[in-house]
């Protein structure tokens, strides 16, 4: 099964990504953390790697096409932002996340030790860099609502739930799937 997990920063990807995997025994990438590796080789903080890749768009398209290529290997959970617009006519179950910014910057100030102001501005200035690039990639809008309610297989506020919660919701959406299929 090949799972795409999407959603903005903050609102548990990645660790939803990793439990479900675990849970499922089956492979995980993230380009978040691929990203931030880069950023990291480079010498870079997040907010200057950004900057730069706005000027070397061959860098989205590696990391993009490699979400692919490992998804045609087969049983897969793939946790970034557009895996389920890269990944739509391959995957199985497309899951998107959601969360108010408030909250994600406070999860995201928790887990890297930073101020929550500083995170607010790496953010923003990501987020911001993203939408742009990605449209002008792939002609993809990320805060198309009606987008997302309409392609997506499940979506998920996850602001007042935890992460167990999640995990279940998206648990028992397989299972129904897993059912459907016999």
């Amino acid at each position: 099964m090949i799972i795409a997990i999407s959603g903005l920063h903050g609102t548990g990807k990645s660790t939803i990504a990793k439990l479900l995997a675990e849970n499922l025994g089956i492979l995980y990438y993230s380009t978040g953390q691929a990203f931030r590796d880069l950023a990291e080789e480079n010498d870079m903080t997040l907010e200057e790697y950004t900057n730069y890749v706005e000027k070397n768009p061959e860098i989205d398209k590696s990391l993009d096409k490699k979400v692919v290529e490992m998804a045609k290997k087969g049983s897969i959970i793939i946790d970034s932002q557009l895996s389920g617009h890269l990944l739509k006519s391959i995957a199985d179950f497309k899951i998107h996340l959601t969360c108010p910014l408030k909250i994600r910057v406070k999860r995201m100030t928790a887990r890297d030790q930073s101020s929550y102001n500083a995170k607010l501005k790496e953010t923003t200035l990501r987020e911001e860099s993203e939408l742009k690039r990605f449209n002008e990639l792939y002609n993809i809008d990320l805060s198309d609502n009606d987008f997302i309610l309409n392609f997506f297989d499940l979506i998920i506020d996850t602001e007042n739930l935890s992460i167990e919660e999640v995990l279940q919701i998206i648990l028992k959406e397989l299972e129904k799937i897993k059912q459907n299929d016999f």
